[in-house]
């Protein structure tokens, strides 16, 4: 049987995703698709996605629409849409799906379904009214059908419809809920073959909150400051209150049970040697795109305040890139 995958949202992330699945594969190995709009949706249509790499350039055609009732049922949804358009997406997911299809969570900070397969602890069964507000996520996308991804790659778009990978191989996947099963290791196998240097996790939740631990610094930081990574961690007060910031997320993990060994300063050294990336949300700001702030920060702060933990670090960042992007519009206004 050809299997049927659908990505939705064919950003970066996203348009990666297919087109490394789309060239890759052999020919007829995949039913490829994607739910686009505007002019992303009208470059796919008229000459394909385009994969721009080490490899070199690649066309990959690839059945696109705005719709997913054009698209029908599918095998796999691959969810990488940035945060602040992740509810208008659910309902779009949820009518991709069939009572087998999974849902594949490539997305960046703390998703909707985070605590429900982390196991006991003060923040079992913890609902994030700043990923999902009203659950509205969740009632679409129940969080045993998803398979949790954390990005190890770096890509942008430099113009719709075309992607440029410039780095990383990366891709940690394990299931939301429970253990490894038939269709998680499928998939794992389906990214390899496309390229991609594939771990399968018994926690996602773990690798998801060491990545965040990093980014959640990093990407507010940039975008208040317009710096690249290396200049942030090469001012000493600012790599300061970086670190102040983590130190805070580090004892809030500890204590629902994802603890992080490593220090701050330690993890510093790791993204310094990276040298001068312009995080996503810098380049979020710079093309005038909503800031995915909340993933990042916002449910942080949320977990704190449920669990009665202070983090005036992490509140303070929240509060000052949160009223930075309030007044570019690129966060919605308070009620």
């Amino acid at each position: 049987m050809v299997m049927k995958v659908c990505i939705v949202g064919l950003g970066a992330v996203g348009g990666l995703l297919a087109g490394k699945l789309g060239s890759r594969l052999p020919v007829g190995a995949l039913e490829l698709s994607a739910l686009a709009r505007g002019a992303t949706l009208a470059a796919v249509r008229a000459q394909g996605l385009v994969l721009e790499s080490e490899d070199g350039r690649a066309t990959v055609p690839l059945a696109v629409a705005d719709e997913p009732a054009a698209l029908g049922v599918q095998d796999l949804v691959v969810l990488a849409v940035k945060g602040p358009a992740l509810a208008a997406a659910a309902p779009a997911v949820a009518a991709l799906c069939a009572p087998h299809t999974r849902v594949l969570s490539a997305m960046n900070g703390v998703p909707w379904w985070f605590f429900d397969g982390l196991g006991a602890g003060p923040a079992a069964g913890m609902r994030l009214d700043s990923v999902d507000p009203g659950g509205i996520v969740r009632r679409h996308i129940a969080p045993a059908r998803v398979i949790g991804c954390v990005v190890h790659v770096a890509a942008r778009t430099p113009a719709p419809g075309v992607v440029c990978h410039t780095g990383g191989q990366g891709l940690v996947v394990g299931n939301a809920v429970g253990a490894a099963d038939d269709s998680l290791h499928a998939l794992a196998g389906l990214l390899e073959r496309a390229g991609f240097g594939v771990t399968r996790s018994p926690r996602v939740q773990r690798d998801l909150w060491f990545k965040l631990w990093g980014n959640m610094t990093m990407n507010p930081v940039s975008a208040l400051t317009g710096a690249t990574c290396d200049r942030i961690l090469d001012d000493e007060l600012v790599r300061g209150l970086c670190s102040a910031v983590m130190r805070e997320a580090q004892a809030l993990g500890a204590a629902f049970g994802i603890p992080i060994e490593q220090q701050p300063e330690e993890r510093h050294a790791v993204t310094r040697k990276l040298g001068a990336i312009r995080t996503s949300m810098l380049q979020d700001l710079d093309a005038g795109r909503p800031l995915e702030l909340d993933a990042l920060l916002g449910a942080v702060r949320e977990i704190a305040l449920q669990l009665g933990i202070a983090t005036p670090n992490v509140d303070a960042l929240f509060g000052l890139t949160r009223l930075m992007a309030r007044t570019r519009g690129l966060y919605p206004a308070a009620d």
